[in-house]
């Protein structure tokens, strides 16, 4: 009888399963660490974003990560996963991400296995974000969304699923100290919402 191999992408795969689809609990949001600055009403706007993970050539899992364009509007420069808010043709917070995967890094939709989402993450800009987790089936060529995209980059699986690479951190911002979960990778500095939706799901795989 011949034993079949496992690799640590198939292990990666199986607590990502597990964590994704087994996993309860509620949201996140960029208050969690600065509560009093949660206003008191707020109308939350739909978006979903994908944490796409593929097999790279270590034999392991590694997660797809953008560089901001630092021309955008709304959060420049900074570390974000591909996705965006729900649009009239969209269905969904799935379809959503999905249809900004394809536009922001070429990532087509037939490409992903969806494993599942995580709960719902607040943020500051008046978003309530649907992280949606899945598996790339084959590679494909990276290609960033001019004017949107600065880079695409990845970082493996075992750091951002360790609850030990996040560390809080803080700045000013208007006079007023606010912190934020971070988890750098080499010249990357990962932080913020991407940040800690990152945290959420490595908990999820700790666990």
């Amino acid at each position: 009888m011949h034993r079949v191999a496992v690799t640590d992408a198939d292990k990666a795969q199986a607590a990502l399963e597990r964590a994704v689809r087994g996993g309860r609990g509620s949201g996140s949001s960029d208050f969690d660490l600065n509560p009093q600055f949660r206003p008191k009403v707020q109308t939350l706007r739909p978006a979903g974003v994908l944490v796409p993970f593929y097999r790279d050539t270590r034999g392991g899992l590694s997660l797809i990560l953008t560089q901001r364009s630092s021309a955008l509007k709304h959060h420049p420069g900074q570390i974000a996963f591909p996705g965006g808010k729900v649009d009239p043709v969209d269905t969904d917070e799935i379809a959503a991400a999905m249809r900004e995967a394809d536009e922001e890094i070429g990532l087509a939709p037939d490409n992903v296995e969806i494993i599942g989402t995580l709960p719902p993450h607040e943020t500051i800009t008046a978003f309530n974000v649907t992280p949606v987790v899945g598996l790339v089936r084959e590679p494909f060529v990276w290609r960033p969304e001019r004017g949107e995209v600065a880079e695409i980059f990845s970082v493996p699986f075992d750091h951002v699923m360790n609850p030990e690479r996040y560390v809080v951190e803080g700045r000013y911002y208007r006079g007023v100290k606010r912190h934020y979960f971070t988890v750098p990778w080499g010249p990357y500095y990962i932080w913020g919402a991407t940040a800690r939706m990152l945290r959420v799901l490595a908990d999820r795989v700790a666990s």
